[in-house]
């Protein structure tokens, strides 16, 4: 009997592929290359971009927040 191959998704794979890299390289790994890209995004848009996005999100947030009381007192 020949065994067959069970097929997986992308997602699957991609998360298969994410723990084995997590188990090679351990936290540190992942600290350093976030360091790195906030470092990157940092000297990239400067300081001002952050306080942007974070107002951006919070504004998101009170949106959503008032969208869910009034859908619920509705």
């Amino acid at each position: 009997m020949a065994k067959e191959k069970k097929s997986i998704t992308t997602a699957e794979a991609g998360q298969k592929g994410g723990a084995t890299t997590s188990r090679k390289y351990g936290p540190e790994f992942y600290q350093e290359i976030g360091q790195k890209g906030g470092r990157v995004v940092s000297e990239k848009y400067g300081p001002d971009f952050y306080h942007k996005i974070g107002t951006m999100g919070g504004h998101k947030v009170r949106n959503l927040i008032k969208k869910a009381k009034e859908s619920s007192e509705g």
